[in-house]
């Protein structure tokens, strides 16, 4: 049987610029939307609303502003409470655009994320992260329709937002790895064209100068690449292509940790840990991460040696069903003789 050519979703909209907010009454029209709701978190709607407002004289915007820490029913709630409306627009960080992500996808409606920062890929990718029975769960979402990172907003983020961004992207290294590793094992099957689109991504911005983190070139490449990552996801079907074992230590960070740090800067020191335990790239790793200030970073958080033992022992059991290096004894046994043994992550893990 010959395997039918696949669809694969694209956002229609793709503004990565200066000023961008500005032009989004422009951009809604110009795709037919005449009616729309905004949602902010209280941060957003402090910073932003006013401007936003003021973009969109001639449509129907209405406003919604969604506390942290929602789960799945109040979402579901949130979402048939409203009208219907042509479009969902989220414009916040990681939580803000995962609970518009997925009040979009049940009302099955377009979402147009609008990032502030890119401390990670959310914005761009298939699903979303939400807290189900008290529990962060990874769930089905949709590709967006639309995403505007303005990068005049993205670039006054706090550099620690940035650097968690790069952290999370440096991740396709290590999970393309996993899932090979995977595939070999017989418990997957890696995508080709998924695999080769995360990769590229990653690729092009290790080659993007990293004198300046806050330079607009690095900060559209970091954008771009996540955006491209978030594609593989949907290609595939699933997170291989961006999320493996560096994952499944941050994940498990979040709940044994007594004081978490951000996704993307767990994840980018997992994911340093991980290149050397699967001995791929690490010394490329070590030195974006040098470059970037990503380092000189982490060492101010004191992040405990403790915490990152135990979350190594319990990555496998974040998802089970899935066969990274870490669900192999050998290679967990590898990695805690690597957290003890490594120079740097003296400096790093206390």
């Amino acid at each position: 049987m010959i395997t039918p050519v696949t669809s694969v979703p694209i956002p229609a909209i793709l503004e990565i610029n200066n000023d961008v907010l500005h032009r989004l009454g422009e951009i809604l029209q110009k795709h037919q939307f005449s009616s729309v709701v905004i949602i902010f978190d209280d941060f957003t709607n402090d910073q932003f609303k006013e401007e936003v407002l003021k973009a969109c004289p001639s449509l129907q915007v209405d406003t919604l502003v969604l506390n942290a820490n929602l789960d799945i029913q109040d979402l579901i709630k949130k979402a048939f409470e409203m009208q219907r409306y042509d479009a969902v627009i989220a414009i916040g960080g990681g939580s803000i655009i995962d609970y518009g992500k997925y009040i979009a996808y049940a009302r099955r409606s377009p979402f147009i994320s609008i990032p502030t920062s890119a401390s990670n890929d959310g914005f761009a990718s298939s699903n979303c992260s939400i807290h189900v029975d008290g529990k962060k769960t990874t769930v089905p979402a949709k590709v967006p329709y639309g995403i505007l990172a303005d990068l005049s907003i993205i670039k006054h983020a706090p550099r620690r937002f940035i650097l968690a961004g790069i952290g999370d992207l440096m991740s396709n290294i290590t999970a393309l790895y996993d899932w090979e590793f995977e595939q070999q094992h017989g418990k997957s099957d890696v995508n080709a064209f998924a695999s080769m689109l995360s990769k590229k991504a990653v690729n092009s911005f290790i080659r993007t100068p990293m004198t300046d983190i806050q330079n607009p070139i690095l900060l559209k490449e970091l954008i771009s690449s996540a955006t491209m990552g978030g594609i593989a996801t949907a290609i595939s079907g699933n997170s291989s292509p961006i999320s493996g074992s560096e994952h499944l230590i941050s994940h498990a960070l979040d709940k044994i940790a007594i004081q978490p740090e951000m996704h993307g800067i767990q994840v980018g020191v997992a994911t340093y840990i991980m290149a050397n335990v699967q001995n791929h790239r690490a010394e490329r790793m070590k030195k974006v991460f040098e470059r970037t200030g990503f380092f000189n970073y982490v060492k101010t958080l004191h992040l405990k040696k403790e915490e990152f033992a135990k979350a190594i022992q319990l990555a496998p059991s974040i998802k089970p069903n899935r066969y990274t290096y870490l669900h192999d004894p050998r290679y967990r046994t590898k990695a805690l003789q690597f957290i003890n043994e490594d120079q740097l992550l003296k400096d790093l893990l206390k």
